[in-house]
């Protein structure tokens, strides 16, 4: 007999709870802040960044992709850097072609050519002094992206003259 009495009892107190969590939880929904709540404030989450510059300074690179370090050769001179940085991941070809769009135009770079085909990307910028050409290979398990970067030919030219005139 007790344990039938307990049962409606304990169905009560637990619907009594349900409804209490209800009614607490509307003023999320409602828009009220967490200030207007008598709650502190939640601290921000932090950001991972979703793209970092490596060896290159103005080619911006998604953090899904990782350095091939024995196909990545980087020659640092005073003032300029050029050579080819290997990377992979598991990143559409199709957001990466994107990615380099927006991001290398973001940092100033002039567009000088693009090739799509079906498993192969070609993508060409330059600067006043130097150009960059971003190749996107899909393959089955990775993407590979290789960005390479040098002089443009004229500043070649015109460094070899000033050279000369001293």
């Amino acid at each position: 007999m007790q344990i039938r009495h307990c049962l409606p009892s304990a169905f009560l107190a637990c619907l009594i709870f349900a409804a209490f969590i209800f009614v607490s939880g509307c003023g999320h929904f409602q828009g009220a802040s967490a200030s207007e709540q008598g709650q502190s404030p939640q601290p921000a989450v932090e950001k991972k960044p979703v793209a970092v510059y490596h060896d290159f300074e103005d080619v911006l690179v998604p953090e899904e992709l990782t350095i091939i370090k024995d196909r990545t050769v980087v020659v640092s001179t005073p003032g300029f850097r050029s050579g080819i940085i290997t990377l992979k991941g598991r990143v559409e070809p199709n957001s990466l072609y994107n990615f380099f769009s927006i991001n290398m135009e973001k940092d100033n770079w002039d567009v000088l050519s693009r090739i799509k085909a079906p498993e192969t990307t070609i993508m060409v910028f330059q600067k006043a002094t130097r150009c960059a050409v971003i190749t996107i290979r899909e393959q089955q398990i990775y993407t590979y992206v290789e960005i390479g970067i040098a002089p443009t030919l004229g500043s070649i030219s015109q460094t070899s003259t000033n050279d000369a005139m001293y």
